[in-house]
């Protein structure tokens, strides 16, 4: 009852409707509605709160029933039967159908049925296992990693891409994304490839287009891999027709090309069974220990006896230049008799000893039988290549890795499906990790049983030449050989068809993402999502593997590709183990970063075994791709480790800028830049970031800072507003940095928040640049002013270095450059560098390159001005520094002449220039200005004000002299000018107005840094006022906040008739060395 009257008084009011929300309604709801919409669910108290924080029934009923709806082969095809009316069930598929058998699938291929028996014959039992081990070990090591990723959390569409680009960043992703596409791509030439070669050579030699026979050398292989090209071509046009035409027809077809892989390795091993109680009849001819044509010859003999006749056989005529007895024969064959052994003598033969070790060739080389003697003279000439069996390319060790490897690929086929898994997070490890145990068992064991079983010249034999044309291990398969001929041609098939339809969709996910933005039109397609586009650049780049036409040279390009997809996965899985994610939680828990960098390297290891060629090519690759995407691609944040190794890094960074100030060497400008901004939120001074850009050579830290007036609660939209603007400014005028919005009740506290804590830890600004206040001298801008005097005053206080720019809006844009002119810099006191160090950094800037720098210093009375500038001279030298020098010589007549900056450094040391400065004073004066403050009226010529100082200090009266003074002391009894004497009589015609002037007289000391102003502005416009920009010494702020006013003069006239000027003062340290 409480709990409904609570509710009721909730949704009592005004009777206005609250307003609608973006999340879940759309429409404007009342109160009302609402109580009704959530009546009887006990959710009085958080009702207000249902737009934006959903009922946890809802969230659960949402994550319960998450469908993978990215373009996988298996969603196509539910969309194709639900045009058709045909329902499908999703999430059905438990570790058996959705993992192990897809991945068995995968795994067994076209190397095991072509390629297995040769390279245990080149690289001898020993050998080729430790290359299945290594492959298989880094298969293994791959798996554990991909399944702590996989069990993570959910894995759509994608696979391997997905898992990388979501752990390692888009970058890595996507670089790694596409390798592992042209792996896949390739992948399909290989299995066409093999096809083909299955077809032509072992199942109809003769539809072969150029034909082979009585051809020998280059151009036999040259009219083999013709043939390959044209029939490759044919059938990957076939294939990519079959995909385009419907996916569900190759998903019908792929149990039917799995029952073919199983039932070729069954066959094997019972054909292996067999040869140990009756072995096969598979005689080989040798002539000497040279292997025979099996075509060039119809009995192993040289002669036979026919009704006591002795009759020669086509051996015979093979070699010799007739049939009768005593005709001219081949030297080799008259020195060698001709034997005929057992090519399969049976696993019980004691072979295995023969075959133990490898025995490489040389390309054009004799397949020779191990210890048994020929005769072979130096001299005799070389023999046809068309009558023995020879090798066909030169093999070596890591030739086989590259080969070997892409049979143990396929292992991601499980996580590939993981949006049709009843349970993906415990499928797919089960299922991978059995895949990989049981194919690495098979390749393991065939290894061993092959050398055990067969003869090693027939091993040797790529292409069953000596055994009548038989596929190598079709000849030891029970009970038939063409049980492996024609299931290898369909598992071939199968396997071409799934790297056909995998490729696409892989490039489409990856399209999609939009993180490769030239890749973006293969993201569309069908109405069902089909990729059509992206099919048809992985048909034109299979066919480059096609054109290709050699399974033994296409084999390590994919290798390539694949090892660089496994060793990122490993890297991914190790990395987020490191870090400690709080979201690293992986259900599969058999898993060590220890591991993972096992697997990495096997990987690193393996790709520049097999081809270091092709691993540059490669890594170049990905590479390039990895630098598009970072400067071309889209933004993406996936919460990758790649952000959690720089928040690492950060951190241990931070923490080591703690121990202590930096060096001399290492300070660089660390820059807070304080804009204002105007109603709207947009900065008022652009070009004050372009200006921090232009410094930033140091690549020190920028801050772009600004104050919103308010409170945090009702005005935090337009400090999101203002930082967006901050952002998008920085974005333009190419700033590295951040930006920084505080919301304070007055703009003079946000301004002081800034500068005290902008920064992080050891990485704070040293630097501080505001801008000039603009029409300052108007009353409605007293204020601006007066919060830029406390920014002065607070970043002494702090030890900051404070860059003030006059004239901002005149300072040249980032696209703007200076062919010619100067950069002057006016060395009046000692800042520690920084007047050094600033035009350095500028001319670092394409803006500022082509400008020279000149250092003007100013000499007294006693110095000895030639000196100062060898001296000067030395020392720019040594700081590497190239500059033109002067210094500008300037009279005293007044043993106290004023010192404009002797508050500010009187206790300065250590500097090349004399700290006391003693100016005098031509007759010549500025224009007077129209204020009526008191430096206004002194800087019109008043002779009033002259006539009213006490002659008791003479020295005074003669510094308060107007233009009009005349070269004598001035007295109350000298002649005025006309002019003095109209301005007198207008203030002398009301007394009272007098006495109020010289109630407003300014005090001797203000009057002697006027007096410094104008003489030295005199001096600096008369030498630099062409220059492109001056730099200056900016004096300190007066401790007594009455003079503000005052001191806003002193710079103005010392800035007066400039174009652009930088007034700089140094933070109080040393900022620049002569040291290295």
């Amino acid at each position: 009852m409480n709990i409904w009257l609570f509710r009721c008084f909730c949704v009592a009011g005004d009777g206005n409707p609250r307003e609608s929300s973006p999340f879940i309604n759309s429409g404007a709801a009342t109160s009302a509605d609402k109580s009704l919409q959530y009546d009887g669910k006990n959710m009085a108290l958080f009702e207000e709160e249902m737009d934006t924080s959903p009922m946890v029934s809802s969230l659960l009923s949402s994550l319960a029933n998450y469908t993978n709806l990215p373009t996988g082969s298996k969603e196509h095809e539910e969309a194709e039967n639900n045009e058709e009316g045909i329902e499908t069930m999703n999430n059905n598929l438990g570790t058996l159908m959705g993992v192990y058998l897809p991945c068995i699938q995968n795994i067994f291929g076209v190397i095991l049925f072509l390629r297995m028996t040769w390279m245990v014959g080149v690289g001898g039992v020993f050998g080729s296992f430790i290359i299945v081990f290594m492959c298989c070990s880094t298969t293994m090591l791959t798996a554990i990693s991909m399944s702590a990723i996989a069990t993570n959390g959910v894995v759509p569409a994608g696979g391997s891409y997905y898992m990388i680009s979501r752990s390692l960043g888009p970058e890595f992703g996507g670089a790694v994304g596409i390798c592992f596409y042209l792996g896949t791509t390739f992948a399909g030439a290989m299995y066409i490839l093999g096809c083909i070669e299955i077809l032509l050579i072992y199942i109809i030699p003769q539809a072969a287009i150029f034909k082979i026979e009585g051809l020998e050398g280059p151009e036999a292989e040259l009219a083999l891999l013709n043939n390959m090209r044209v029939y490759g071509t044919i059938v990957l046009s076939f294939m990519s027709l079959v995909v385009f035409v419907g996916v569900k027809y190759v998903n019908k077809l792929a149990l039917l090309f799995l029952a073919c892989v199983i039932l070729s390795i069954v066959a094997v091993y019972a054909g292996v069974i067999k040869t140990a109680m009756d072995p096969p009849v598979f005689p080989v001819c040798l002539l000497g220990n040279r292997t025979l044509l099996s075509k060039g010859y119809d009995v192993c003999a040289k002669v036979v006896e026919t009704d006591n006749e002795t009759v020669t056989t086509q051996l015979w005529r093979t070699f010799c230049d007739s049939d009768s007895l005593d005709a001219t024969c081949d030297e080799y064959f008259t020195s060698n008799n001709v034997t005929e052994i057992q090519g399969i003598p049976g696993v019980t033969s004691g072979i295995l000893a023969e075959n133990l070790f490898g025995n490489y060739l040389e390309k054009g080389m004799f397949l020779e039988k191990r210890r048994v003697a020929s005769e072979e003279s130096a001299d005799s000439p070389p023999t046809g290549a068309n009558r023995y069996v020879m090798a066909d390319i030169t093999s070596f060790f890591t030739l086989l890795v590259g080969i070997y490897f892409p049979s143990v690929t396929g292992i991601m086929a499980g996580s590939n499906r993981s949006g049709d898994l009843r349970d993906a997070q415990k499928s797919i490890p089960i299922g991978t990790i059995a895949a990989i145990t049981t194919t690495s068992i098979v390749y393991m064991s065939t290894v061993v049983l092959f050398g055990a079983c067969i003869e090693g010249v027939v091993l040797r034999d790529k292409f069953g030449e000596g055994v009548n044309g038989n596929l190598v291990i079709g000849t030891l398969a029970w009970p038939s050989p063409w049980v492996i001929v024609f299931g290898s041609f369909f598992s071939t098939c199968g396997a071409g068809l799934q790297s056909l339809t995998g490729a696409p969709r892989l490039l489409q996910a990856i399209a999609r993402d939009g993180i490769i933005p030239f890749l973006r039109v293969f993201g569309h397609g069908k109405d069902n999502g089909e990729p059509t586009w992206a099919l048809l650049l992985t048909g034109c780049i299979c066919e480059i593997g096609i054109i290709i036409a050699s399974l033994d040279a296409v084999a390590p390009i994919l290798s390539m590709f694949f090892l660089m997809c496994y060793m990122f996965v490993n890297l991914a899985c190790a990395l987020q183990t490191l870090l400690r994610t709080p979201n690293w939680r992986p259900r599969f828990k058999f898993y060590h970063w220890a591991l993972s960098f096992l697997g990495m390297s096997l990987c690193l290891s393996l790709m520049f075994i097999c081809s270091w060629f092709y691993a540059i090519i490669a890594m170049g690759i990905a590479t390039c791709i990895y630098k598009y995407i970072e400067f071309c691609g889209a933004e993406k944040e996936w919460g990758d480790g790649i952000r959690g190794i720089s928040l690492s890094a950060a951190r241990f960074a931070l923490m080591r800028l703690e121990e202590g100030p930096p060096h001399t060497k290492n300070w660089r400008p660390q820059i807070l830049v304080l804009v204002s901004v105007d109603a709207e939120q947009n900065v008022e001074q652009p070009r004050l970031l372009s200006l921090a850009n232009q410094l930033k050579a140091g690549k020190g830290l920028t801050i772009v800072g600004t104050s919103v007036q308010g409170t945090f609660l009702d005005n935090y939209a337009e400090a999101q507003k203002a930082d967006q603007s901050l952002r998008k400014l920085m974005e333009t005028e190419k700033v590295k940095g951040f930006p920084q919005v505080v919301i304070s009740s007055n703009l003079r506290d946000g301004t002081s928040h800034l500068i005290q804590v902008g920064g992080l830890g050891g990485l704070k600004h040293n630097t501080v640049m505001v801008s000039w206040p603009r029409n300052w001298k108007q009353p409605e801008c007293h204020q601006q002013f007066r919060n830029f005097i406390e920014v002065v005053r607070e970043t002494t206080i702090a030890s900051l270095a404070l860059l003030v720019p006059k004239n901002i809006s005149s300072y040249p844009s980032n696209g703007e450059r200076f062919t010619e002119g100067h950069i002057d810099v006016w060395w009046i006191v000692h800042d520690g560098g920084m007047l050094m160090l600033l035009p350095f950094l500028l001319r670092q800037h394409k803006v500022w390159r082509k400008c020279k720098m000149r250092i003007f210093t100013v000499a007294q009375m006693d110095d000895n001005s030639i000196q100062m500038k060898k001296d000067l001279i030395t020392f720019l030298y040594h700081l590497r520094i190239d500059a033109a020098v002067e210094v500008v010589e300037m009279v005293s007549d007044s043993a106290d002449g004023s010192e404009f900056y002797k508050d500010e450094f009187t206790m300065a040391t250590s500097r090349p220039t004399p700290t006391r400065r003693r100016w005098s004073w031509s007759n010549d004066l500025p224009p007077a200005l129209t204020r009526t403050s008191p430096f206004s009226l002194f800087r019109r010529r008043a002779a009033f004000v002259s006539q009213s100082v006490a002659v008791s200090d003479p020295k005074q009266v003669r510094l308060i002299h107007g233009r009009t003074a005349s070269s004598t002391p001035a007295s109350p009894t000298s002649p005025a000018s006309p002019t003095d004497g109209a301005e007198r009589g207008q203030t002398g015609a009301n007394p009272e107005a007098g006495k109020d002037l010289f109630n407003m007289k300014p005090s001797p000391v203000d009057v002697r840094r006027m007096h410094t102003a104008m003489r030295l502005n005199e001096v600096i416009t008369k030498k630099s006022k062409e220059a492109k920009l001056v730099l200056l010494n900016m004096p300190g702020p007066p401790k007594n906040r009455v003079g503000n006013e005052n001191y806003m003069e002193f710079l103005e006239v010392l800035t007066e008739g400039l174009n652009r000027v930088l007034l700089v003062r140094g933070g109080g340290r040393e900022v620049i060395t002569i040291y290295s």
